[in-house]
């Protein structure tokens, strides 16, 4: 799979572009006041597999939540910032590792070079948001509508005025809700520029939809080389973006650090609770960190034939299961032991 050649930016311990490998992003969603609860979401985001953890900066006082964050967390932290240049001033004294704006909507040159200056010293990069609502008025006149050209000019327009204040160390972001315009403005984008592309699909939606979005759009890019830093923006709990984003780069073979768990979809010939068991042994190997695939087959017929690639597996019999190895079996165990003896040979792989 060939890789976009993008520039390499840090974001506090780690680095995105230049090769690096993909970095999974969320959002905090709790109220910035509630700067108790805030960092519990975030640790339980970074617990998750999170490695790079945006909160919104609304006002002053929310700054004491970029002070909270960084006492808390091991990953870098990213304020949100929306037309008070002042607020990525003090967030950048806070110590925050990454500034998310939108250049045209926190006022004059002067401030924007204010905010790339302070960038600049503390060695801090920028990210540059555009999508379909904050799109130049002029541009969208242009165009008529937030387009993929249109975003793409737009977020080029942000770009280089952060040029001519001497800015370079840039990610860009340029999201919309329509799956077909996202992946035409970023495989626009990735042809004009090398700065890193953070991926998503905005206003994706509840679980579901969003999952199913989000793994069309981001995964369709990052198949193409195209792609740095991802989120998956969901209107549900954060924890499941990161789960979700995770799982996309597993599906596409980016993330290798974990079970791959392959499982049939259950057919008349079987005579064990397959689901039961699958979701038994997808939960039981949260956290695993071998690179093994594990299959969970409904019956003994193509249960070990058609999933012999798999380190291990199940295979469902009569009140019983079949355990094998590379389509070859080891033992026969009754069904309510199956799972257990599955975690007992994972254990010895």
């Amino acid at each position: 799979m060939a890789i976009r050649n993008s520039k390499k930016v840090k974001i506090g311990n780690i680095f995105i572009g230049g090769g690096e490998k993909i970095a999974v992003q969320s959002m905090l969603n709790r109220p910035a006041s509630d700067i108790e609860g805030s960092v519990k979401q975030a640790v339980e985001l970074e617990r998750a597999g999170c490695e790079i953890i945006r909160a919104a900066v609304p006002d002053m006082a929310a700054v004491k939540l970029i002070e909270k964050l960084k006492e808390n967390l091991t990953v870098p932290v990213v304020a949100d910032i929306h037309f008070d240049y002042r607020l990525a001033l003090a967030s950048i004294d806070a110590g925050v590792d990454k500034i998310r704006i939108n250049p045209g909507n926190i006022g004059g040159i002067d401030r924007v070079k204010a905010v790339a200056d302070a960038c600049a010293n503390k060695g801090v990069p920028i990210r540059i948001g555009v999508n379909a609502g904050s799109l130049d008025k002029e541009i969208l006149a242009e165009y008529g509508s937030p387009c993929a050209e249109a975003l793409v000019k737009s977020a080029l327009k942000h770009a280089e005025l952060l040029e001519r204040c001497d800015f370079g160390n840039t990610v860009i972001s340029i999201k919309s809700s329509t799956v077909p315009t996202m992946v035409e403005a970023y495989e626009l984008m990735a042809q004009k520029c090398d700065y890193p592309l953070h991926l998503g699909v905005t206003e994706a939606g509840t679980h579901n939809m969003a999952l199913i979005k989000s793994s069309i759009g981001i995964g369709s890019l990052l198949l193409r080389g195209i792609g740095d830093t991802i989120r998956v923006s969901m209107t549900d709990d954060p924890v499941k973006e990161v789960k979700a984003a995770n799982d996309i780069l597993q599906a596409i073979g980016l993330k290798t650090d974990c079970p791959d768990i392959v499982a049939c979809p259950t057919c008349g010939r079987t005579k064990i609770d397959l689901i039961g068991l699958a979701n038994e042994v997808e939960e039981r190997l949260t956290g695993c960190k071998k690179n093994i695939k594990v299959a969970v087959m409904g019956c003994a017929v193509n249960g070990p034939g058609e999933a012999r690639e798999a380190d291990i597996g199940i295979a469902g019999g009569d009140g019983c299961a079949l355990i094998f190895k590379k389509g070859v079996t080891i033992c026969k165990v009754p069904e309510n032991e199956a799972v257990d003896r599955l975690m007992a040979e994972i254990e010895n792989l």
